[in-house]
């Protein structure tokens, strides 16, 4: 896969990535979860615009200069330390709705993190470079969805992004 191949496709995973987090938004009836998928739809919405912005700087000038890639979401190694140490909530009601989006959100992450680790072992150096801080971004996004699908279906935790400070990646 060319870079430029690579760019187009990264910007169909990351669509797909935002249309289903502002779906899972509208229909989630929890507010903790309208919160998650709010959070990461607006996240995911940034990915977007930067990779429309490498896609245009290699339609002009044949090279693409990888720059920084913001997260709110913390490491992946902060949500699990975070985890450990949050209370326990019993659910109090039914939360198949929840645990349905919940588990389409942890696939399309799982596949579009899938994605950046494959152009990240096949690409060429500039391309690689391009595509490794979201393979660390999309980790952090799994994570995110995977304590919320816990806290929803029972597990005996309670994931609330209040339990971490958003501004530490």
């Amino acid at each position: 896969m060319t870079i430029d191949e690579a760019i187009r496709t990264a910007l169909q995973y990351e669509n797909r990535v935002v249309g289903v987090y502002e779906e899972a938004m509208t229909a989630s009836q929890d507010p903790t979860g309208q919160k998650v998928f709010k959070t990461l739809a607006e996240e995911e919405k940034q990915h977007v615009a930067y990779l429309e912005s490498k896609r245009r700087e290699w339609e002009s000038t044949g090279r693409v200069t990888p720059g920084p890639v913001e997260s709110v979401v913390p490491s992946r190694a902060a949500i699990v330390e975070g985890i450990k140490n949050l209370k326990t909530k019993v659910a109090v009601q039914s939360r198949e709705n929840e645990i349905q989006l919940l588990k389409r959100a942890l696939q399309v992450e799982v596949e579009t993190s899938d994605f950046y680790k494959r152009m990240v072992a096949e690409l060429p150096a500039e391309g690689r470079e391009l595509f490794e801080r979201f393979v660390q971004i999309e980790e952090g996004h799994k994570a995110i969805v995977q304590a919320e699908l816990d806290s929803v279906s029972g597990s005996g935790f309670w994931f609330d992004f209040a339990e971490f400070n958003l501004e530490a990646g």
